[in-house]
């Protein structure tokens, strides 16, 4: 049997107030938070507080519930080729987020567990009970004031890192992930809600890339000279625009979109950034594949990505001009044109 939470993060500005959550039932949940933080630590935050909240039940498999597909592919995919390399990615520059990895890679030790993508923000109960309460805590914040800690989990010690994380301090289609590690603790184990464990492999059409670890790790408000980081961080973002999962959830297509942005479309038409916003709301969006054929910094502020789209309707080439305001990148024009 299972112990089923759905674990979220907030970050108003990301980054800014941040605050993160897990969520099991209105008895069993808990949050927290810092002043200053990003999206990606509230989520792997969460992750790692579930974990050591849970730990005093180690015959109890995990099933986590989770919108973020930078955390699962960091749990499940990245981490042990990042602790082959020294805790290095694949250009050899440290994994940010490091100490929270570190933790949870320690966390792991002797669990059972299984992850579940959930599409953010489209009524799963669960999802929005942890993310109303990770967005709570990164409000309260963000007011100078404690957040609602929560209840916790029955009979847990809310010490370490869980503890740290909530103090001052730094209808749905799933897809789902097995991992799990041999090994027991000898606490006493306890159930609590439980439902059968999923073991369907996580499918590769839904990898991300290292999304916001990579906009933390480009900190300088703009770049002076040519910035291959930067440019790759718009590459990046573009194929982000371009997920499934992303299309269907508006707040973090806002985020994306510059708020002057327009669109030329193939028939001459011009989509503003709202018509846009309300087009997607409607799409059933395909796998995109994104082949970059050029990109290149324009002035200290922006960058400009030419790439081909592959995908079940055909290719198109495709020109997008990114802007960066405030250390944050955002797409201002985009156009396409069928390919023959």
């Amino acid at each position: 049997m299972t112990i089923v939470a759905a674990a979220d993060g907030s970050a108003l500005g990301n980054p800014g107030p941040a605050g993160w959550a897990w969520y099991v039932d209105d008895d069993c949940w808990r949050a927290g938070g810092w002043p200053h933080g990003t999206n990606n630590m509230g989520e792997l935050m969460a992750v790692l507080d579930l974990f050591n909240s849970t730990a005093h039940l180690p015959d109890e498999p995990l099933h986590i519930l989770c919108d973020s597909q930078y955390v699962i592919n960091s749990v499940t995919k990245w981490m042990p080729g990042w602790k082959r390399k020294g805790w290095k990615k694949s250009d050899g520059k440290p994994v940010l987020n490091l100490e929270l990895l570190k933790e949870i890679d320690a966390a792991l030790v002797g669990r059972k567990y299984t992850f579940e993508w959930v599409k953010g923000h489209a009524g799963h109960a669960l999802n929005e009970a942890a993310d109303d309460r990770a967005r709570d805590a990164a409000t309260a914040h963000q007011a100078k004031k404690a957040p609602n800690a929560g209840p916790g989990f029955p009979g847990a010690l809310q010490a370490g890192s869980s503890q740290t994380g909530s103090a001052e301090s730094p209808a749905t289609t799933s897809s789902i992930v097995t991992q799990s590690e041999s090994g027991r603790s000898s606490a006493a184990a306890r159930p609590h809600s439980v439902v059968p464990a999923q073991t369907t492999l996580f499918p590769n059409d839904l990898e991300q890339p290292d999304l916001f670890s990579m906009l933390e790790d480009e900190a300088d408000p703009a770049f002076s000279a040519p910035n291959q980081d930067a440019l790759e961080i718009v590459a990046a973002l573009e194929r982000e625009l371009l997920d499934p999962g992303v299309r269907a959830d508006p707040l973090r297509v806002g985020e994306l979109l510059h708020p002057d942005f327009e669109e030329i479309g193939a028939s001459g038409r011009r989509w503003t950034r709202q018509e846009v916003l309300e087009m997607l709301n409607e799409e059933e969006s395909a796998t995109v594949e994104l082949q970059v054929l050029s990109i290149s910094q324009v002035d200290t502020s922006t960058a400009l990505l030419s790439y081909r789209s592959v995908s079940p309707a055909g290719s198109a080439l495709r020109s997008s001009l990114w802007q960066r305001e405030d250390g944050q990148w955002r797409l201002r024009f985009h156009q396409g044109t069928p390919e023959n």
